[in-house]
């Protein structure tokens, strides 16, 4: 009888540790974010040195090789630490929390085996920008363009009642459209902040408009992925205002 060969596949590529989860004493499952190929989930065995606790860290940016068989489950895979950012984020709280967040959001939403494409030059950004005092933007920019990523689509070329283009100054809970000054006015605190900064491209935006921005994301993160999918808010998010000071 012929034996049956097994086809193994083989991939190497960098990216940033956002969960770690251990396995038996000495070993971890880890799950990597990478441009090229989403979210790679793999077995590192015996890992947990004193040598190595440094680099199993969530926000580590590492090279990996992955290694699998086409009819396992998982990625076995062997792990070089390219920068230890996690040392960036763990003397600041804020910048912790804010990593925190970071990685339960990506590692609940961010698809496996799947290129990222355009979107991952915003979790870049993130990274690369953390020693900048206007940090927070980019992780502001991070959590607006997940939105889209995700096919939650939000209107805001015009008001979604007269259709002009000018004064937009809210955006509608129910609908994700855009609803000028006087027409959004006398329902104000209904509505969410128009993001003005992020479609302007600003780097620089106040503390209020990082709120507003932050408050807009969260509820329709919450309501248009979390809950369509039934899943549990992350902790880490949802308790980021508080965590900020915001």
């Amino acid at each position: 009888m012929p034996s049956i060969s097994r086809v193994s596949m083989i991939i190497n590529d960098d990216g940033y540790i956002i969960n770690l989860r251990r396995h038996g004493e000495k070993s971890l499952i880890l799950t990597v974010l990478t441009k090229e190929h989403g979210k790679i989930v793999g077995y590192v065995k015996n890992c947990l040195t004193k040598k190595n606790l440094g680099i199993y860290q969530q926000g580590n940016l590492i090279h990996f090789e992955a290694y699998t068989r086409l009819e396992e489950n998982m990625w076995n895979l062997q792990v070089e630490l390219l920068r230890a950012e996690a040392a960036n984020f763990i003397t600041c709280p804020q910048k912790l929390a804010v990593l925190s967040s970071f990685c339960a959001l990506s590692h609940e939403t961010m698809p496996e085996g799947e290129s990222l494409e355009e979107f991952f030059c915003y979790v870049e950004k993130f990274f690369n920008q953390i020693h900048q005092e206007n940090w927070l933007a980019y992780y502001c920019y991070f959590e607006f363009y997940l939105l889209s990523f995700l096919g939650i689509q939000l209107d805001l070329q015009k008001c979604s009642v007269t259709g002009s283009q000018e004064n937009l100054r809210y955006i509608s809970p129910k609908t994700g459209k855009a609803v000028c000054e006087e027409i959004g006015r006398p329902y104000h605190d209904r509505l969410y902040a128009y993001p003005h900064f992020i479609l302007s491209g600003s780097e620089h935006p106040t503390t209020q408009e990082i709120k507003d921005l932050l408050i807009l994301t969260e509820f329709f993160l919450h309501k248009n992925f979390f809950k369509t999918h039934y899943l549990k808010f992350p902790e880490s998010r949802a308790n980021l205002l508080d965590n900020l000071g915001l």
